[in-house]
């Protein structure tokens, strides 16, 4: 049963049809999922998705992909894609995502993943697909995107001043970074997002 699953699953997560295939032969599969969860053979991380435990895991799982398949649509954004793309020095617990959908935050046994909602009119652009490993490819934002998300989101600008603060005091990134940022798709997300991310533009078309 256990090994059949594994051979099965060519990741470390995978859904509740993937167990129901792999325990076919089973006239109540459901008995011998709760027995493979009890046992910690697998973890289920939400409804219909798990990963495998410790005894039968061959590497370790995403938490990227996780993000992506708990809640959809959605992309990796925010605080954690910058900390991803090393922007910013702290490492980020919880996987921060956007969503056109309502938000949302789910606490799993393997971590907090939480959702904002954002107007679909600014959802789909700058958004790239990451390849992380020949079996993992996600949906994160471009850096450019991910640092205008959280912008966009903060209650704290107010003018060129405070952006500058909020960018090398509160979050820490170093200007230099900043340099390697591609100046025409922050002019695209500004008009797309408006003034706050209209004044990082202005902001970082003096740091270029």
């Amino acid at each position: 049963m256990f090994m059949n699953l594994r051979k099965l699953a060519l990741t470390e997560e995978f859904d509740y049809n993937l167990i129901v295939c792999a325990l076919s032969k089973y006239k109540n599969p459901r008995v011998k999922i709760n027995d493979l969860l009890k046992k910690g053979k697998i973890i289920r991380v939400k409804k219909g998705l798990y990963v495998f435990g410790h005894e039968l895991s061959r590497q370790p799982y995403s938490r990227e992909t996780l993000a992506n398949l708990i809640y959809g649509p959605s992309y990796i954004s925010l605080e954690y894609a910058l900390s991803f793309y090393g922007l910013i020095p702290e490492r980020v617990e919880a996987v921060t995502s956007v969503t056109n959908k309502r938000k949302k935050l789910f606490t799993t046994p393997l971590g907090v993943f939480s959702y904002r909602h954002i107007n679909p009119a600014l959802f789909s652009y700058g958004i790239t697909l990451y390849k992380v490993d020949n079996f993992h490819t996600i949906l994160i934002a471009t850096k450019e995107k991910a640092l205008s998300d959280l912008i966009y989101f903060s209650d704290k600008i107010i003018d060129e001043n405070r952006m500058g603060k909020y960018l090398f005091e509160n979050l820490r990134i170093e200007e230099g970074y900043l340099k390697n940022f591609n100046l025409q798709k922050v002019k695209k997300l500004a008009q797309l997002y408006g003034k706050n991310v209209k004044i990082f533009y202005k902001l970082l078309k003096e740091i270029k």
